[in-house]
């Protein structure tokens, strides 16, 4: 606690000089609140009062109701107020005409920086997350009853001429079944199974069998049939269902996921790569829109999209609430219906059922939990779907393939991150929250010059991005996660500019670290990033390169051993998909070891600065 409170008055008083401005008395604010508040001070009330500076910049004019917990004095409130002067006018509450871009970066800068540290919430918090959670079903079944024959058919009507072409590619696939090319992730699984175990599955749901038949997917080649009869055919009613389970987001709430079946899972990773590629390669079809609507890997279109909307206010960024939570199976289902063979593989390794801690097993009405490797694609393309909805909508009149390509560089989706035309927009939430969704209005802009998307923030055509802070604040060596954030902290703060508070951590982390040398983004070494040049401590005396002493990271797979059949299994299925693009180059050892790194830890020694 005494190490962020420190943080923040550095980052204040080093904002305060960039803005001609005194930030002595917001210091006494902090130190106060948090004395009397605790954590929550920095981790809930300040990024509250950010994110309603962030709607106040979207409206151009400071609302009343908001910043509640502050005093106020005249139209702005007094915490912060030497920064937002230079912002607002301080009588009416107006946004300025020129108003100060360092101050907008300081002012979002102290006041989100703790927004997303990982620190565990409490239990009330994360039994009101998981309620939450099933609530959430309950309004998926709901807006399933309320949608009319007509919606549906105007949403199945809009997805054919989005993906038909793209879809009847796919379902040819699935239908020949040659590139069907399954593969293990290397998460967790609801039943228990790690790394490669995975290989060696004992249970299979007999709903697979007609789209992943257990010969093809669980054996190298047919000459292994007999160890079919150890493996448990799972009907529908005995298969395992998905784990919910929440991992750390931020002290207010947890982000909620579910641990696929490591059937399922298998499967799904067969099919997903089929759907990416074929939306990606449109473009080769003739196509040359849906490209560019759609984004899977590459979250900077949405950010350049994200700076022009700003710029000239001619886009508009929506975020949604509890996104994939919120995808209808029925719709999923609606849009797959003239694609027989992909409608039926996705169903079939779809997981029906969920077990939620303190509700039991209950029957899933959405499509997929956040963890399922269909759940990204397939909600983009749900989305998508409903966003020509809503334009249609608006223009009265039915699309075609020539009115789609005159919005190419104006709607795209990456997840939940949505950017479409400005003079569209109320029609597109609108047609959004008719079919389940949920628009998160709090991230959501579209009326001033402040623009979000994809972890990029701007203003007026400026980059307004800050850094944020992820881990507690290390007070050993053995916290190696904890040093590697802090020192990624630094580097990136670095590179903000706020270099009186880096000269400040760097003294901070040699005393948990004693070698920290300057090395380049590349280097393999925890150091020191810097626009000077790296320093060589040493030469190398094999290779003639320099070398610097410093931690390197070292976090190796829990050993793992595969042999027999699975192994051949492994070292084809591998073999193919790198083939494919799928997969990176093996590791030597991936036979002996697997699975995410159970303990990070960081190990002295020399190795290259660049």
């Amino acid at each position: 606690m005494k190490s962020l409170l420190l943080l923040w008055q550095k980052v204040a008083n080093e904002s305060a000089t960039w803005c001609c401005t005194s930030a002595t008395m917001d210091c006494k604010t902090v130190l106060g609140r948090v004395e009397h508040e605790g954590l929550s001070f920095l981790t809930i009330t300040l990024p509250q009062f950010g994110k309603d500076f962030e709607k106040s910049l979207d409206q151009g004019v400071v609302d009343r109701r908001s910043f509640t917990g502050f005093q106020w004095k005249r139209g702005l409130p007094r915490f912060l107020g030497g920064f937002l002067d230079r912002v607002f006018d301080r009588t009416s509450g107006v946004l300025l005409d020129s108003p100060c871009i360092d101050a907008i970066i300081a002012i979002r800068q102290l006041t989100l920086m703790y927004s997303k540290i990982e620190l565990p919430c409490s239990d009330t918090r994360v039994r009101d997350a998981l309620r939450g959670w099933v609530e959430c079903e309950q309004h998926v079944r709901e807006a399933d009853s309320q949608r009319t024959p007509i919606d549906i058919e105007a949403f199945r009507r809009m997805s054919a001429l989005l993906y038909r072409k793209e879809l009847t590619i796919v379902d040819r696939k699935i239908y020949d079944g040659d590139e069907l090319f399954p593969q293990h992730g290397p998460g967790s699984t609801a039943d228990g199974l790690i790394g490669n175990n995975k290989f060696l599955q004992s249970t299979w749901p007999a709903r697979l069998e007609k789209y992943f038949p257990m010969g093809e997917m669980l054996l190298p080649n047919w000459s292994y049939y007999n160890q079919l009869e150890e493996i448990d055919m799972l009907e529908p009613g005995s298969e395992i269902p998905v784990k919910v389970i929440t991992v750390p987001k931020t002290l207010k709430t947890p982000r909620i996921i579910g641990m696929e079946p490591t059937a399922m899972m298998y499967a799904q990773k067969a099919i997903s790569p089929l759907i990416r590629e074929a939306l990606k390669g449109s473009r080769k079809r003739g196509s040359d829109y849906l490209s560019s609507f759609l984004g899977f890997d590459d979250q900077t279109p949405n950010q350049r999209m994200a700076e022009e909307g700003s710029l000239l206010q001619g886009l508009a960024t929506l975020d949604l609430s509890e996104a994939s939570d919120r995808v209808s199976n029925q719709l999923v289902r609606e849009m797959f219906r003239d694609h027989p063979h992909l409608h039926g593989a996705v169903d079939a390794c779809r997981s029906r059922k969920a077990d939620v801690d303190g509700h039991g097993v209950i029957r899933m009405a959405k499509f997929a939990c956040m963890g399922s490797d269909l759940c990204f694609p397939i909600e983009a393309m749900v989305f998508l779907t409903i966003i020509f909805l809503g334009i249609e909508k608006d223009l009265n009149t039915s699309l075609c393939p020539r009115i789609l390509k005159e919005y190419v560089g104006r709607v795209r989706v990456y997840g939940d991150d949505i950017i479409v035309p400005v003079e569209h927009v109320r029609s597109v939430v609108s047609m959004l929250e008719h079919f389940g969704a949920q628009v998160n209005t709090a991230k959501s802009f579209w009326t001033g010059r402040f623009r979000e998307s994809c972890g990029k923030e701007y203003f007026a055509g400026h980059d307004v991005s800050i850094v944020k802070f992820r881990q507690e604040f290390p007070t050993h060596r053995m916290n190696a996660t904890g040093v590697i954030s802090l020192i990624s902290f630094r580097n990136q703060m670095y590179f903000s500019g706020y270099w009186g508070t880096v000269k400040w951590l760097d003294d901070a982390i040699r005393k948990i670290i004693r070698y920290f040398p300057v090395v380049e983004p590349s280097s393999p070494v925890q150091g020191r990033h810097s626009f000077l040049s790296y320093e060589p401590e040493r030469m190398c005396k094999q290779l003639h390169r320099p070398l610097v002493r410093g931690y390197v990271v070292n976090a190796k797979s829990p050993i793992n051993r595969l042999d027999g059949s699975g192994a051949l299994l492994k070292i084809l299925l591998n073999t193919r998909n790198r083939e494919l693009g799928v997969l990176p180059d093996a590791d030597k050892e991936h036979l002996e070891r697997s699975g995410r790194p159970q303990a990070v830890n960081i190990k002295l020694r020399w190795s290259i600065p660049f």
